[in-house]
């Protein structure tokens, strides 16, 4: 009788284990490719581009050759705001936007890795290094309620 409740109790342990394991309570995980080299066209793709809100985890990969990138995510009051973009240091200027964080000076083929709670809204991911952000180094990310 004793070994009955003892396998009944460590399958309910195992059980409560699988479930808290389960991806239902994990972050949620948006793929970044960053690429491209300098003085030719850059890339930052998003996968997904649509998340519901919550914790999400970017995890960064730097696919560029010899350049090093980095990866900036702000929230944006409305999905068509106006970036503001400083022409003559050749970036934006992240202190007029809301940044939800960053993962800085990723050499090429390394990755890297952030996670922010992110509410219902449009944010902007972008490469914040001189030149990258007019390269091509941005994509809008969706997140639903």
């Amino acid at each position: 009788m004793m070994s009955r409740l003892h396998s009944a109790g460590t399958m309910l342990v195992v059980a409560a284990t699988v479930a808290f394991a389960s991806p239902l309570w994990a972050a949620t995980v948006v793929s970044v490719v960053e690429d491209g080299e300098g003085g030719s066209a850059m890339s930052l793709k998003l996968d997904p581009q649509t998340v519901k809100a919550g914790e999400i985890t970017f995890n960064l990969k730097n696919d560029a050759v010899s350049e090093e990138h980095e990866m900036v995510v702000v929230r944006l009051k409305t999905a068509d705001e106006k970036i503001p973009f400083d022409a003559k240091k050749d970036r934006i200027d992240e202190d007029k936007l809301k940044s939800m964080g960053e993962i800085g000076d990723i050499k090429p083929g390394a990755t890297g890795t952030m996670t922010a709670k992110l509410k219902a809204g449009t944010y902007l991911v972008f490469c914040n290094i001189k030149g990258h952000y007019q390269a091509g180094m941005a994509s809008k990310l969706t997140v639903t309620p």
